[in-house]
C-alpha cells in the first residue's frame, strides 16, 4: 500500500500539540536504552489522552491513495506524527531505525509481529489496538506490519526517536513469508 507524507507549510492550529511536545522532550533527550524512553512516552501518551482534534477535518479523512502521515512536530531526538488509516490500509513488512510510541486514537488496528526462524522470517503473533491502546517499541525487536482492520477510518498519534522532518524511521522491509496469509 502507499504511504503519503504530507507536512503542512504552514501548519493549522494543533490543540494540545505543545503541551505534548513539553512533556515528551525530556524523556526523549534522556540517555537511557531505546526501550525505556519508548515506554516513558507511551506512559505520556496515556497520561496525556490526545484526541483526533490534532488534526483538521480535512486530515482526518484520508486518502484512497495510500494511508497518510501528518508530521506536527519534529525536532533531534523526536518527531510527533498522526497516520491516517482508510479501511484496509496497510504496511509493508518493516522495521524500525529508532524508538516509537504510539497510541490508537480512533479505529482498531492490528499489528501482526514477525520473528527470524534461523534465516527465514516467519509470523510470531499479531495484536488487536483499539481506540486507546498505547504501546512503545524499539529494535531489533520490532519487525512488524500493521493494518486498518476497522470498517471506518483510523488514526494513530506516533512518536519516534529521530527528527523525521524530511524521511522515515523504516531501517528496512520485508518480502511476505511464504507460509503467511497476513
Amino acid at each position: 500500500m502507499t504511504e503519503l507524507t504530507k507536512t503542512a507549510v504552514e501548519s493549522p492550529p494543533r490543540p494540545g500539540v505543545a503541551e505534548l511536545v513539553e512533556r515528551i522532550r525530556p524523556r526523549a533527550q534522556q540517555q537511557a536504552d531505546a526501550q525505556t524512553i519508548a515506554q516513558q512516552v507511551a506512559d505520556v501518551l496515556t497520561e496525556m489522552q490526545p484526541g483526533t482534534e490534532l488534526l483538521t477535518e480535512a486530515e482526518r479523512a484520508g486518502s484512497p491513495e495510500g494511508y497518510i502521515r501528518h508530521t506536527l512536530h519534529a525536532e533531534a531526538t523526536f518527531s510527533l506524527l498522526a497516520v491516517v488509516w482508510r479501511p484496509g490500509q496497510v504496511t509493508e513488512i518493516h522495521d524500525h531505525l529508532v524508538w516509537c510510541s504510539f497510541k490508537v486514537l480512533q479505529g482498531t488496528e492490528t499489528e501482526t509481529l514477525y520473528g527470524f526462524d534461523g534465516d527465514r522470517l516467519v509470523e510470531i503473533g499479531q495484536r488487536q489496538r483499539p481506540p486507546g491502546s498505547v504501546s512503545g517499541a524499539a529494535p531489533p525487536d520490532d519487525i512488524h506490519r500493521v493494518r486498518n482492520t476497522d470498517d471506518m477510518v483510523a488514526i494513530t498519534l506516533h512518536v519516534y526517536g529521530a527528527d523525521l522532518s524530511n524521511g522515515t524511521s523504516v531501517r528496512r522491509t520485508y518480502p511476505q513469508p511464504e507460509d503467511s496469509a497476513s
